[in-house]
């Protein structure tokens, strides 16, 4: 079986790899997140290990590309050194199969990574969301919107089932970036920012829908469901289409 073990500090995976030396768990370095989720698009893994590093679970991007992809069922184990208050709820609530805590010692560690290999099988991945009026089936890729089908790129519907999926949830700029494109926000930054104007525009998101994409600067992205929407979807359909629409660049690799 092989393992990969998402770590900057190479004292953390030396560990990790001499603990498992004696064992048939075959373990593969990744010194960042960007890093391990390039090689998850063309290679599978059975157990995948996060060294969270000290930020918060549900800021890890891998999180948010396992549940953005309709195939990928891997259990993910996060090590911490530290364990703050509300991080063991926030590792399990973003997908985490186990949070091991230092101090563990190797035979701890090797007992804790077979037993979610022992009980793991693999997750029936929810395959649609509905929320505000919007359907979003995962598996064929498309979204509609009260019945009415939505023309999406594939990186525009990943980044709807993103923000769908965790309604309230801040996605900083980084998860998105990493989870999407693989690069990391200083690349990505200015693209981002036309993936949410264009499901802003596309989706009709706004208050009087009920739906929005909020911005924080230091938070990120989230979605946001607001009271009852104040003017019927099918009203907004109709202003839309008797409106000029703006040129917007297309990007590249859509």
């Amino acid at each position: 079986m092989k393992i990969a073990c998402c770590t900057r500090h190479d004292k953390v995976f030396h560990y990790v790899q001499n603990a498992l030396a004696a064992t048939q768990l075959e373990c593969e370095h990744f010194a960042s997140e960007a890093a391990l989720l390039r090689t998850l698009r063309r290679r599978t893994f059975d157990l995948i290990v996060v060294d969270s590093d000290n930020q918060m679970p549900n800021d890890a991007p891998v999180f948010s590309w396992l549940n953005c992809r309709t195939d990928e069922s891997t259990p993910v184990v996060l090590l911490s050194s530290t364990q703050r208050e509300g991080q063991l709820a926030f590792a399990l609530d973003a997908g985490a199969d186990d949070f091991i805590v230092n101090p563990f010692d190797a035979a701890e560690l090797v007992a804790r990574l077979q037993a979610v290999l022992r009980r793991y099988r693999p997750k029936t991945a929810h395959r649609s969301i509905e929320l505000g009026g919007f359907l979003l089936d995962r598996e064929s890729r498309r979204l509609l919107d009260n019945g009415v089908p939505v023309a999406l790129t594939s990186r525009e519907f990943t980044m709807a089932w993103l923000l769908f999926s965790s309604p309230g949830m801040y996605f900083s700029r980084d998860a998105i970036s990493v989870s999407i494109w693989g690069v990391d926000s200083d690349v990505a930054s200015r693209t981002i920012e036309q993936h949410v104007y264009k499901l802003r525009k596309k989706l009709h998101l706004c208050e009087e829908r009920g739906v929005i994409i909020r911005t924080a600067y230091t938070h990120g992205y989230r979605l946001e469901l607001c009271s009852q929407p104040l003017v019927p979807t099918s009203l907004m359909h109709a202003a839309a289409n008797t409106m000029p629409v703006g040129s917007v660049v297309e990007l590249a690799h859509n």
